[in-house]
């Protein structure tokens, strides 16, 4: 279980309201810009040592651009943007 991801590209990491995160998440410094996803998707642990975050990752760079793609549908309060 992670923070809400609405609205997640553009915000900076470890900054979700209410959300108990790792000091090496808080303290990163990261902007969640596409390319900081794209790097961080295929392995989180490796991206942010010391992170809390258990997901192993994504491996094929389709799936990563694919949740990229995803995740950038949705504003800050959860509804769709774009057409």
């Amino acid at each position: 279980v992670g923070p809400v991801l609405n609205g997640v590209v553009g915000r900076k990491a470890g900054t979700y309201p209410s959300y108990s995160y790792s000091d090496a998440n808080k303290n990163s410094g990261i902007t969640w810009t596409e390319a900081n996803l794209a790097a961080y998707l295929p392995a989180p642990m490796k991206f942010i040592p010391g992170t809390k975050m258990t997901f192993v990752g994504l491996p094929m760079p389709q799936d990563v651009a694919d949740v990229i793609a995803y995740l950038k549908t949705f504003d800050s309060q959860g509804n769709k943007v774009g057409p």
